[in-house]
């Protein structure tokens, strides 16, 4: 991705937007590092069921809870480790933002499930409502932030920060509804946002310009394809019928058990979904 961006790129930030997404990732893979050597040298191993079956006290599953968390949060990412996102965005290319948002973001989620839910689980139940705090904030900053955009590759991006705070949801509500949710929510975000990255793309290619004022009326030039576009947005804002839907259903239905607030403020983020989609 580093090459793919700073190579690559559309436009003359390309450069910082590289080093941006280099830095973030690498500086918290090395506390994620850190963590898995403290394992190494505490079980003698790193296979994965040796690991599933040690007990650490408290206090150092959570640090290592902390260290992969910190992590997974900027891969995902999480409020206030998003800096990253809307730059790579941005600046990549066509190519480079539909394998950002379909693979890379999807490693996040990959791991708190893997990782912090298989290895960690009493740390990840006593962390969920710092998670929850997070992720609520982070649904309703990036829906309003995304409200004010003008470039149509942030739009997007800010509304992938959204949506993979309310996947983050999912998998701390701590049981299966939420985890199936967050998951099918994944895979769609993945179809959905890589979509709309190929539709502006092709835009780009023929205006070259990103700015949305300047495609009104677009439906009497490109009909066919202004149809298409519509259809990913609808499914951007989690209309029911598309797979978005599914995911963000079930995921607020788990969380609906485990805390109505956070269920009350996650809906937040699908109203102002439909605010700034349409």
């Amino acid at each position: 991705m580093f090459i793919i961006v700073g190579t690559f790129g559309s436009r003359e930030r390309k450069s910082r937007a590289a080093y941006l997404l280099f830095l973030y990732t690498l500086v918290s893979s090395v506390f994620m590092l850190v963590a898995m050597l403290y394992l190494h040298f505490s079980c003698g191993s790193l296979d994965f069921l040796v690991l599933r079956s040690m007990r650490l006290d408290f206090h150092e599953e959570s640090m290592c809870w902390l260290a992969f968390s910190l992590s997974f949060a900027v891969k995902m990412p999480l409020i206030p480790f998003h800096i990253w996102l809307p730059e790579a965005h941005c600046e990549a290319p066509t190519a480079g933002s539909v394998i950002l948002a379909g693979i890379l973001l999807k490693l996040g989620g990959y791991g708190f499930i893997r990782f912090c839910l298989g290895l960690f689980y009493d740390s990840s139940a006593y962390f969920a409502p710092l998670i929850y705090v997070v992720c609520c904030f982070g649904v309703i900053y990036a829906s309003l932030t995304t409200l004010q955009q003008v470039d149509l590759k942030k739009i997007i991006a800010y509304s992938s920060v959204g949506h993979m705070a309310i996947v983050t949801i999912g998998i701390f509500s701590l049981n299966i509804t939420g985890l199936v949710g967050s998951i099918i929510l994944m895979l769609s975000h993945g179809i959905v946002s890589g979509g709309l990255f190929l539709a502006v793309g092709m835009l780009y290619d023929r205006y070259h310009t990103r700015i949305v004022k300047y495609y009104s009326g677009l439906m009497h030039v490109m009909p066919m394809f202004s149809v298409s576009f519509i259809v990913f947005s609808l499914g951007n804002i989690g209309l029911p019928g598309t797979s978005s839907f599914i995911g963000e259903f079930m995921v607020l239905v788990a969380c609906f058990i485990t805390n109505p607030l956070v269920a009350l403020l996650s809906a937040f983020g699908m109203i102002l979904g439909a605010g700034y989609s349409l």
